[in-house]
Order: structure tokens, then sequence, then C-alpha cells
């Protein structure tokens, strides 16, 4: 029971300092805010693996803030930032990979999946009608 009550009381803690955090950064305009919150919704923590850099309490995220936030005030393009994170950490720090060679079955493997399943059961669908009407 102590356990939980701890755990919970860091979660909480880890979620509220994280969010002071992001408040106390000073921007010079609304449009760098607007950006940097884009951005970093856009952006995937390279340690959590499933949380966005926003959401991610991870102290690698908290830098990677940082170093968008400084970016982003050092007047630098939202591909600039893109590009800076992808050349440190990979596309895999991207939601929307970009579409390359590399990851075709990540964009188009589903679909493929798809049409081959509903082919399958095609198949099998007409070879028991026709092994049916075999039998009759």
């Amino acid at each position: 029971m102590i356990v939980l009550k701890v755990f919970v009381a860091w979660f909480v803690l880890t979620f509220s300092v994280s969010s002071v955090a992001d408040e106390l950064m000073q921007f010079s305009s609304a449009l760098n805010k607007t950006r940097y919150q884009s951005l970093i919704e856009e952006l995937r923590c390279p340690k959590c693996q499933n949380q966005n850099l926003a959401d991610s309490a991870s102290g690698i995220s908290v830098d990677l803030r940082e170093q968008v936030h400084q970016m982003i005030e050092d007047r630098k393009t939202d591909q600039e930032v893109i590009d800076y994170m992808v050349a440190r950490y990979g596309e895999f720090v991207l939601y929307r990979p970009q579409q390359s060679s590399a990851t075709i079955l990540l964009w188009y493997g589903p679909f493929i999946l798809l049409g081959l399943g509903f082919f399958t059961f095609a198949v099998v669908l007409i070879a028991n009608r026709k092994k049916r009407e075999a039998l009759l």
C-alpha cells in the first residue's frame, strides 16, 4: 500500500514538474510558442518510444524540449529543427516518417497484408464451396 502511494506521488510530481518547466519557458512571440508546441507534439521521445516530447517526463525529453525551444528562438525553421533531430536520433523520432525505400513496408505493409487476407479468404471460400458441391 505504501509503495502504491509513493508511486502515485512520484507520478503526480513528475508530470506537474514537467508542465511547470514548459510554462517557465519564455518565447519572443506567440508564433514561436505555437511552433514549439507543434514540434514537441510531433517529435517522439527517443527513450520512451511511444510518447512524444510533450508527454514524456524523461530526462532526455526535457533536454530535447529545451533544445527545440533554443532552436526556435534562434530563428531556425521547423524543417531545420526536424532535420537536426533526425540527424541526431534517426527517423525514429518522427511520428510520421517520410516515405522512402526503407519505410515502404511501414507505409504500405498493412494494405498489402489486408489484400492478401482478402485473397486468401476468397480462395478458401471458393474451395469450400466446390467441395460442398462435389459432396452433394
